[in-house]
């Protein structure tokens, strides 16, 4: 860990600021490992050495926002900003900042700053769809979706998403497309494979649905998410005590699966197994609304 700078009084002008750089440069590699509290011991010393480095602050107002300290990491953005107030990173960061405290249109406002500066910038465009689609601003949040996706095709993440938010408007077709769109760039993409058996499930397309969970499964055996997914469908193809292995799975995997209680809960109605159909059911109630 840094010495503080009151145990230096010796330091020359020049060895504060070689210092600063060094404890700069280390705090990188910290974030890199996920060693932010690290990261941010470095940083403030940085800072308190060379105060007038945006730089210094920009990053340790990133670690700030990785470990969720929003405030902190919004006061270390001003800083960065009034220091270099072009800088598309720091706005881009404070903008998400601002996303997580659900402060969505001053993130709009950075995010737009910072797209005027770099409009390239892959992370910042999807970060502004992000906002967009929690401003339930879908039809902008795809136009997005498509700048990102010109900028690169060849990236299976941004088809993944663009699939996501058309299912989310029900446009199963337009996701299933999407995800396929990212399964030829990266076949063993195990979020594409399981969004996709989702909304094949939605079309009625039961058979291609269970092969694309399965396979997804295969390659991510603690994914809840998928176990649930194949369960409903399983249960659809008239297979309820595999539907039923499936759910259990799921909601071992995450107790909170409100979805998985709701189906399983289905399920062992129609078997008459009304006892335990009731638990499920009240589960889900308590879950979502607290009875």
């Amino acid at each position: 860990m840094s010495e503080g700078i009151k145990d230096r009084p010796e330091l020359s002008e020049a060895a504060a600021q070689s210092r600063a750089s060094v404890l700069r440069s280390r705090a990188e590699s910290y974030i890199a490992l996920s060693r932010h509290d690290a990261a941010i011991a470095d940083l403030t010393e940085s800072i308190a050495l060379a105060p007038d480095n945006a730089r210094a602050w920009r990053l340790r107002g990133e670690s700030h926002r990785v470990v969720e300290r929003y405030e902190a990491a919004l006061e270390d953005f001003d800083e960065a900003l009034k220091l270099e107030p072009d800088s598309a990173y720091a706005l881009g960061s404070r903008g998400q900042t601002y996303a997580a405290t659900g402060r969505l249109e001053e993130a709009m406002a950075d995010f737009e700053h910072a797209l005027t500066l770099s409009p390239d910038s892959l992370w910042i465009l999807e970060a502004k769809a992000d906002v967009l689609v929690d401003l339930d601003r879908l039809d902008e949040a795809l136009g997005e979706h498509a700048k990102i996706i010109s900028l690169n095709e060849d990236l299976a993440y941004s088809w993944v998403a663009r699939g996501d938010l058309y299912q989310r408007m029900h446009l199963y077709a337009e996701a299933i497309g999407d995800y396929t769109k990212a399964l030829s760039v990266e076949p063993e993409h195990v979020r594409a494979l399981s969004r996709r058996g989702e909304a094949l499930r939605m079309v009625d397309r039961y058979e291609d649905a269970l092969a694309d969970l399965s396979r997804a499964l295969e390659l991510d055996p603690d994914n809840d998410r998928a176990y649930g997914s194949r369960g409903a469908v399983l249960s659809e193809l008239g297979d309820d005590e595999a539907a039923l292995t499936d759910l259990n799975r799921a909601i071992e995997l995450d107790s909170g699966y409100i979805w998985a209680y709701r189906v399983r809960g289905e399920i062992l109605q129609e078997l008459e197994r009304h006892e335990e159909a009731v638990s499920d059911f009240s589960q889900a109630l308590h879950l979502e609304f607290g009875d």
